[in-house]
């Protein structure tokens, strides 16, 4: 079928079938949201079932975000150079397929092994989606609009995973988790080639292998040693996986300036407003995960909630989240976007601020208040961000600027898991006061963990469990207090960022270094080339690129607003 443009396309403005591809796009989006926070629940489950030992149930849960990280970068370029939608439909197919593995695994090794290539299957979609939203969505009004019901069903996923987990582990095997991706991707294949469009960049090249092996070879180990730190702190093997990973990072930056095809253009650094998304998105994703990180266990281990009840007391703050998402794109319509940037993210500061006055009693609605409050103000990041950082490479390169955008993402999480673990339980351990009458095994286990004094107050009589819990309650919730004041700083500092280096560098669009076709002209899936590969607007260049030459307008070219 022929994907060219839709007539309203063509005159600057998305039509009805831009919009029925993104929601087709929004499937995969929806999933893989919901597959990070659903598989938490059916831990026990499979413990049970499959009796994994306590290595391979970390790397159950590991590896999965492992491989979607060291992926994307390889992932968004391979779609830049082989069409984006192809790219999307065989990651559709390959996560179908590794969905089932991971369905009816029957041993700890082969889930494993099934949550890796799931996680490298699950890497095609999300820089696919990104970057075909980016080239459908010319107006930068409906490109707003499109970029926020992206980021409002990457939350919504994250909501839903707690409660569709819960039901579906009432009725049904842990396996039928994964099987939530089947159908998703059986609608997404028959979809696709109806309403999403091909694009692809043009004289490409080939996939560099020795790069694609660096950028693993990069990646990985620093993603594997940050969470490591978080969970057995900065352990020298720990610190030497992050040195190893930025060794490599190093020679991987300096192959790709060799390169005339590199896997990843550096080029795209040289534009302001994308660097500085990316920074803004790194430092508010490792915010946002420490302070998830302790809410979580102040739940479930101060309040004593299951997971199941624990994922409903979350659900308000991924719905304000959503709606927060929604408006952004109307406010940066009237405000600059580092305002509205900035403005959430100062919201977000004093949700967190909240966090710091939460007591180990009757604390919970405390908690929730700063919680709702501090998701409301980082709506607008994955909305506005998304959209500034794919908006600001060319249309060419929307694939890399996706996957970049969506690897700076993993890199906050996995740092902000990492700073805020350790700095949390460096707290507990030196806060928590042991009281007498413990064995030194015993107190030993008190001192290290919060689990740790959990599972030694389930061994004691009355009295002393209940002493045990009420001091590692009272110093887990001290080091939550200070990693919320923390995160606020943190939380402020990026405000700052944004505000200042975002209101110039927003303004800035650059455009492709040659028009980019709508597909290879032999493709069957495009009956003609693609007319509005430029961007649908030029405004001056960045100031801070000093490579790129001033451009004039195209041809119909509408001004731009950030």
């Amino acid at each position: 079928m022929s994907s060219t443009p839709s007539p309203s396309t063509a005159a600057g403005k998305a039509g009805a079938r831009e919009w029925a591809g993104l929601a087709v796009l929004a499937l995969p989006t929806l999933l893989i949201s919901l597959d990070q926070s659903v598989l938490f629940l059916a831990l026990p489950h499979l413990a049970d079932s499959l009796t994994p030992n306590g290595s391979q149930m970390l790397w159950i849960m590991d590896i999965y975000g492992f491989m979607i990280a060291g992926f994307l970068v390889t992932m968004g370029t391979l779609g830049d150079r082989i069409g984006r939608r192809r790219l999307l439909m065989i990651g559709a197919v390959a996560v179908g397929a590794t969905s089932l593995m991971a369905a009816f695994s029957t041993s700890a090794e082969l889930l494993i092994a099934s949550r890796a290539l799931l996680g490298v299957a699950a890497a095609t979609l999300m820089p696919s989606t990104l970057s075909l939203i980016g080239n459908m969505f010319r107006d930068p009004v409906q490109r707003g609009r499109a970029f926020a019901v992206w980021a409002c069903c990457f939350m919504g996923g994250t909501a839903l995973g707690p409660v569709v987990g819960g039901v579906m582990l009432e009725y049904f095997w842990w396996g039928s988790v994964f099987l939530l991706g089947v159908p998703v991707m059986l609608i997404l294949l028959v979809a696709a080639p109806l309403v999403l469009p091909e694009y692809k960049a043009p004289d490409g090249g080939r996939i560099d292998l020795p790069s694609v092996l660096m950028s693993l070879a990069a990646i990985l180990p620093v993603i594997y040693g940050l969470k490591e730190s978080a969970r057995e702190g900065w352990e020298p093997g720990a610190a030497a996986a992050i040195a190893a990973g930025l060794a490599f990072g190093a020679l991987f930056t300096a192959r790709q300036r060799r390169l005339s095809h590199p896997l990843l253009d550096l080029g795209l650094f040289r534009h302001r407003a994308f660097t500085l998304a990316l920074l803004v998105l790194l430092l508010t994703m490792a915010g946002m995960s420490g302070a998830y990180l302790f809410i979580t266990g102040f739940l479930q281990m101060v309040e004593g909630l299951s997971p199941f009840e624990a994922g409903l007391w979350m659900v308000p703050s991924a719905l304000v989240s959503i709606v927060s998402a929604t408006l952004a794109p109307t406010l940066a319509r009237r405000l600059p976007l580092g305002t509205v940037v900035a403005g959430g993210l100062a919201l977000t500061a004093v949700g967190y601020l909240l966090l710091a006055f939460v007591d180990p009693v009757g604390g919970l609605p405390l908690l929730i208040t700063g919680f709702v409050i501090s998701f409301f103000g980082t709506g607008p990041i994955g909305a506005l961000g998304a959209n500034l950082a794919v908006g600001s490479a060319p249309p060419e390169k929307s694939g890399s600027a996706a996957s970049l955008n969506e690897t700076s993402g993993e890199f906050g999480v996995a740092f902000g898991l990492a700073a805020f673990g350790s700095l949390g339980g460096a707290l507990y351990s030196s806060g928590v006061t042991v009281p007498d009458g413990l064995t030194g095994e015993q107190a030993e286990a008190v001192r290290g963990s919060v689990e740790g004094a959990l599972a030694v107050a389930a061994d004691l009589p009355g009295g002393s469990a209940d002493a045990v819990l009420a001091a590692a309650r009272e110093a887990y919730v001290g080091g939550l207090n200070t990693v919320g004041a923390v995160c606020a700083v943190l939380a402020v500092v990026t405000a700052a960022v944004a505000g200042t280096a975002l209101r110039r560098a927003a303004g800035a669009r650059p455009g492709p270094s040659a028009p980019e076709p709508a597909a290879d002209p032999r493709s069957e899936s495009q009956s003609e080339p693609e007319p509005e590969s430029q961007p649908e607007s030029q405004s001056e260049p960045d100031s801070d690129s000093d490579s790129e030459p001033e451009r004039q307008p195209e041809p119909g070219g509408t001004p731009t607003r950030a």
